[in-house]
């Protein structure tokens, strides 16, 4: 391959005027090159369009989020026009990925193994943020595990190829989508990139990050001889099913070609399933009020981390399922990894949020006051044992406000801050205008 730039070139950046210096290509894909870069003593990307994709059209594009400015931090995105002498076309200069993010791709291929915690964590903020962009007036049009990437230890987000963003409902730029992510209708030809169809790329990342699995593919991709464009078209777009669709079972995974998404499946809680079913069935059928919103998979995202408990054999997560446990007669049921007996932790119950009280349990202030929404900056709480019985726990407060529990016995009591109140069956806490309560 000949590189479009080589290592020690200097190109120039507009409006700005500042030099730039080509350190080494990264990577290559379908619309140009990206490179490591240094600009003004800091490491950069620059990503440089290829001929034929530099048009008048992309630049001006590229021109207007520019001006707009990235949604948030976790967005790398184009921060300044790139341009060098003798050099065909444009580029743009971008924030460089740390290294400490990883491709979702690695997550397909099972070279990283994230938590269940991480991976709910990424997934709500996938969700806000492509919400932060829509709120904008724009749509992403590419949502695929291609561009978004996580921090597999405690699942903070970066999203790239923001070249791939325009403004929603505006003339098609580019590419249509990614195959496999794309909504039906784009599938079919009857509709273009909007942030509606960006909802159903979102939710097919989603199912893809939890059940290391495509939501469509079952029977019917099994029983295809050769995915070509006419299968495809079919599979995705004219006759999409879901393979846990309630009503139709002709397209269930697999054993032995579809294992992913018949393990993964029946861990998580009824609550998710049926956030899923939704998805892909109103979903699939209802493209202009059916699909899930961000906000929606943001709330189902922390629910799911509000869930997760641990084996007291093994110690790998599993998920407060209230339908299962009820209809188990309170039976916590085994655990997915080695079939062990499951005891759930003390759990809280703050309004219509219920959070398992494991041993690093904290909770944030979004737990407390609605009006902080998912606000995962300071913890308000955490799970901790006594100073002085390690045998004993409690929820210390490490908030600056002061807490009134109630004992299930009716003895009423300040906690201030630094202080803890046992993890009693019963006992109620009054966190300033919010009460929670211990269940067990």
């Amino acid at each position: 391959m000949n590189d479009i730039l080589k290592p020690g070139q200097t190109i120039q950046c507009e409006p700005s005027g500042m030099p730039c210096t080509i350190e080494v290509l990264l990577g290559a894909g379908g619309q140009g090159e990206v490179y490591k870069a240094e600009l003004a003593g800091e490491a950069v990307a620059v990503k440089w369009f290829f001929p034929q994709m530099a048009t008048p059209e992309q630049r001006a594009s590229m021109e207007l989020l520019i001006r707009k400015g990235a949604p948030s931090e976790h967005f790398l995105y184009p921060m300044e026009i790139t341009t060098a002498a003798g050099v065909p076309g444009f580029g743009y200069i971008m924030p460089l990925r740390p290294k400490r993010f990883k491709n979702i791709v690695d997550l397909m291929k099972r070279t990283i193994e994230p938590t269940f915690r991480a991976l709910a964590t990424a997934g709500h903020n996938l969700s806000h943020n492509y919400l932060l962009l829509h709120s904008q007036g724009l749509c992403y049009r590419d949502i695929s595990f291609g561009n978004a990437f996580f921090d597999p230890t405690n699942g903070d987000v970066l999203i790239a190829d923001n070249d791939n963003v325009s403004v929603d409902g505006a003339a098609v730029l580019g590419v249509l989508g990614t195959p496999r992510f794309m909504a039906p209708e784009i599938v079919r030809g009857e509709a273009l990139p909007s942030t509606n169809t960006d909802l159903f790329s979102l939710s097919v990342l989603i199912f893809y990050m939890l059940m290391v699995a495509h939501p469509l593919e079952g029977k019917k991709e099994a029983a295809i001889k050769a995915l070509d464009l006419p299968a495809m078209t079919k599979l995705y777009g004219k006759e999409p099913l879901f393979i846990y669709d309630p009503n139709d079972d002709s397209n269930r995974p697999v054993p032995g070609i579809h294992d992913n998404a018949l393990a993964f499946w029946r861990i998580y809680p009824q609550f998710l399933r049926d956030i899923f079913i939704r998805a892909f069935t109103t979903g699939l059928r209802d493209p202009i009020n059916g699909r899930v919103r961000e906000s929606e998979w943001r709330g189902e995202m922390i629910r799911l981390r509000d869930a997760i408990f641990y084996c007291p054999h093994c110690s790998m997560e599993n998920f407060y399922d209230s339908i299962a446990l009820k209809a188990n007669g309170g039976n916590a049921g085994l655990c997915w990894a080695c079939a062990a007996a499951l005891q759930l932790p003390p759990r809280v119950r703050i309004g219509k949020s219920v959070v398992m009280l494991n041993y690093n349990t904290e909770l944030f202030p979004h737990h407390i006051d609605d009006r902080r929404m998912f606000d995962f900056s300071v913890p308000i709480a955490a799970v901790s044992t006594h100073p002085v019985n390690p045998n004993l726990w409690g929820l210390k407060n490490i908030s600056n406000d002061k807490w009134v529990i109630k004992s299930a016995d009716g003895v009423i009591k300040d906690v201030e801050p630094e202080r803890s109140v046992s993890l009693t069956v019963g006992t109620k806490i009054q966190f300033g205008k919010i009460e929670g309560e211990i269940k067990i």
